[in-house]
């Protein structure tokens, strides 16, 4: 049996001659891998590699079975094409930020609609973003994500430079907590900025310079290392922050 879905694709690796195992998550069954035969091949359906280039959003038709951990593809067409994102090296390298990110949060292979179209919607915004607000995307996207994940940061406190933000408990405190996980002064009430920003057309009203939006970023790194198990390092980070400088 087959069935229609949106994907957006984390990771495609070489596999034999012509095809590739590629990693997509999807809107109707989460994570996935998917074995794509002969897509590497340049015969009458044309070269499809170039679709599954990490951050691609295509139309999936797929065969699936709960009980086999590889699924196929009978179909794919692009579902939304890029104006820049594959071809704009900070909005690529932004977009690559953000599909690591998600293959570092996505543990198992669950359907998870609401996530999936926040991922959707972002890295369409990030296509026809100026670059006042593609500078501060990848700080949104970052701890937006962790509301779908169980850790979302509470910010009902009424924020001045004289909170801190306890990344162990995800919460803004009066006092600097005991252990080193937390945000403090300038970077606090950024991160208070950015919670409280909805949508990536206003990220133009946030004012931070390149060192404070590097910090943070780090700091980001380490919330999500707390709470997700093996997290471990963001290997497309110091290559953003390079770019972003």
């Amino acid at each position: 049996m087959t069935h229609k879905t949106k994907g957006i694709v984390l990771r495609a690796v070489k596999y034999g001659e012509t095809s590739l195992v590629v990693s997509i998550y999807t809107e109707l069954f989460g994570l996935q891998t998917y074995m794509v035969n002969g897509a590497r091949t340049a015969k009458r359906t044309g070269n499809k590699a170039a679709m599954f280039q990490p951050s691609a959003i295509l139309d999936l038709e797929v065969y699936h079975n709960e009980q086999r951990s590889m699924q196929r593809i009978k179909e794919c067409d692009w579902a939304f094409l890029y104006q820049h994102i594959l071809s704009d090296v900070i909005k690529n390298s932004i977009a690559l930020y953000m599909v690591e990110l998600l293959q570092k949060t996505l543990k198992q292979p669950e359907s998870n609609s609401e996530l999936f179209y926040f991922c959707e919607d972002a890295l369409m915004q990030l296509d026809i973003a100026d670059k006042t607000i593609a500078a501060n995307f990848a700080l949104f996207f970052t701890l937006h994500l962790a509301d779908f994940f169980g850790f979302r940061i509470n910010s009902d406190h009424k924020i001045d430079g004289d909170l801190y933000l306890d990344l162990k408990e995800g919460e803004f405190v009066t006092e600097q907590p005991v252990h080193p996980n937390f945000i403090h002064g300038q970077h606090a009430v950024a991160t208070a900025e950015l919670l409280k920003t909805r949508h990536p057309s206003e990220l133009d009203q946030l004012k931070l310079n390149k060192q404070i939006r590097r910090e943070l970023l780090l700091k980001y790194q380490d919330y999500f290392a707390l709470h997700i198990h093996d997290f471990g390092k963001m290997k497309t980070l110091p290559v953003l922050h390079e770019l972003l400088a």
